[in-house]
């Protein structure tokens, strides 16, 4: 099986195949910090930590770089309205990112720079591009000229002279053309400013990750990330200035994920259905909003709605209730938390549900195909327990304990089943009471006892009543199971 990507730069699904074999050089666009982070950056990172996390499965040795923007005009004005100096602003909402960002499980990235950290980098390349005729100063500014660069578009997809025509950028009279864009602006009073050729001042915000990525990946690298909002004009600003100023490639690969819309409305504080990721996080469970995020295809747009995230979290209940089911037939761990490496076992696992999931996982990274391996993989783990779980043989045990070691390891790339069930149903969330686990057994069991002694009006009214949870029972020979209705 061979990994394949869709690459936004050539609008074609590609063979991932890396600059230096075995290795992945990885740079994903940050936030910029002057708010908490809602859905839609949640969705954007765990992507990203999805696909991190897979390539490793897969043996890659992975450089993974995310930066933060912490210099920019929207800090400014919020350090305005707070009465606070901007770099504390930036600081206050990093904590919050990692806080956040943790609680869903996204892992941090091997290299996380801030723009500011960077300003000595910046001033070179925008030197660079001036001396290579690519930038030009106006009264203290320094803008980048687009009709310099012959394919300038390419990326987005967009012609400079359709863009001119069409343009709703503010004019700008230092401008020479109307899409051109800053590289560094001039001091203002009040405002974070350093020291530059030109004059005091700042970066423009597309020059920071130009130079981030190249100081940590070098000219060219692998892939770059980021929402689909960043496409036009910030990535493809990014890569004209960074093939000017380098002679490089810049990325090889380009990777964006779909937009975010609650109840089918772009988010907007305006309209109130703003969802910062701690406020999702009173309502779901992290792993439930992480497998929410994750149930379409990364680049197909995403509705979140009440009732779409209770279907995952239904499922997620099904696989958790499998878990405590298989210990308490087997025994053995409860969770698992390592991220597998799949290449020794693509041979061993021909025909198998851990095959399907590596399938799907290599077809551009398509989750709903891998979730749905998994949950046809708990749907035949339950089969087994329902038939065997009572006492299992040596054969249906070692079954049993390499289809959970699996489920473990898919687990492990998707960022999920890091609790111990007990745990899980303890915080789970379900139409704002939390689900007892004890109190659905004990129902079943004065169900059960009903049915013994053949009262059947009150073993209908039992099944109504957990139905009415949202739970579904299934009779079998071997007994009666219960599952999250999904």
């Amino acid at each position: 099986m061979t990994l394949k990507v869709y690459n936004t730069a050539t609008r074609m699904k590609e063979e991932f195949q890396p600059l230096e074999q075995g290795k992945v050089g990885m740079y994903v666009c940050g936030v910029t910090v002057y708010d908490l982070c809602h859905i839609g950056h949640a969705r954007s990172a765990i992507v990203f930590d999805v696909l991190v996390r897979y390539l490793r499965s897969r043996g890659f040795k992975v450089t993974y770089v995310r930066n933060f923007t912490d210099v920019d005009d929207k800090i400014i004005d919020r350090a305005r309205q707070m009465g606070k100096d901007p770099k504390d602003v930036a600081q206050d909402y990093i904590d919050a990112f990692y806080e956040d960002m943790g609680r869903i499980g996204v892992l941090r990235a091997d290299f996380e720079p801030r723009a500011t950290e960077h300003i000595a980098g910046m001033i070179e390349m925008i030197s660079n591009l001036i001396n290579g005729g690519y930038a030009y100063l106006e009264g203290g500014d320094v803008f980048y000229s687009v009709e310099r660069l012959r394919d300038y578009g390419k990326l987005s997809g967009r012609l400079l002279e359709e863009m001119k025509a069409g343009s709703r950028v503010a004019v700008d009279e230092k401008k020479r053309h109307p899409m051109d864009f800053v590289l560094w602006k001039s001091a203002k009073p009040g405002e974070p400013q350093w020291p530059s050729p030109w004059g005091p001042g700042r970066p423009g915000w597309h020059i920071e990750c130009s130079v981030m990525s190249s100081f940590f990946l070098g000219p060219t690298f692998d892939i770059h990330g980021g929402g689909e909002d960043l496409l036009f004009p910030h990535h493809e600003n990014e890569r004209a200035q960074s093939m000017a100023a380098t002679g490089g490639q810049f990325a090889r690969y380009w990777i964006h994920n779909g937009f975010v819309t609650v109840e089918s409305e772009k988010m907007s504080k305006s309209l109130g259905n703003f969802l910062t990721i701690r406020d999702a996080l009173k309502t779901y469970h992290p792993e439930v909003l992480r497998l929410f995020l994750l149930s379409k295809h990364y680049r197909s747009p995403l509705d979140f709605s009440r009732d779409a995230v209770l279907d995952l979290q239904s499922g997620l209940v099904r696989i958790y209730r499998t878990l405590q089911r298989l210990g308490d037939s087997i025994g053995g761990p409860e969770k698992g938390k390592e991220i597998p490496l799949f290449g020794s076992l693509l041979d061993e696992k021909k025909g198998s549900f851990l095959e399907q999931f590596i399938h799907a996982m290599d077809d551009d990274m398509n989750t709903p195909a891998a979730l749905a391996a998994v949950f046809e993989s708990v749907k035949e783990i339950n089969r087994l327990l329902d038939e065997h779980g009572h006492k299992p043989d040596d054969h249906t045990r070692a079954r049993l304990e390499s289809d959970r070691r699996d489920l473990f390891r898919a687990a492990g790339v998707l960022g999920i089943l890091e609790e111990a069930p007990a745990d899980f149903f303890g915080k789970i969330a379900s139409s704002g009471q939390a689900i007892d686990v004890r109190e659905i057994e004990s129902l079943m069991d004065e169900r059960a006892k009903a049915r013994k002694e053949k009262d059947w009006a009150k073993a209908d009214a039992l099944r109504k009543r957990l139905a009415d949870m949202g739970i579904v029972l299934e009779d079998t020979p071997s007994g009666t199971t219960w599952r999250y209705d999904v």
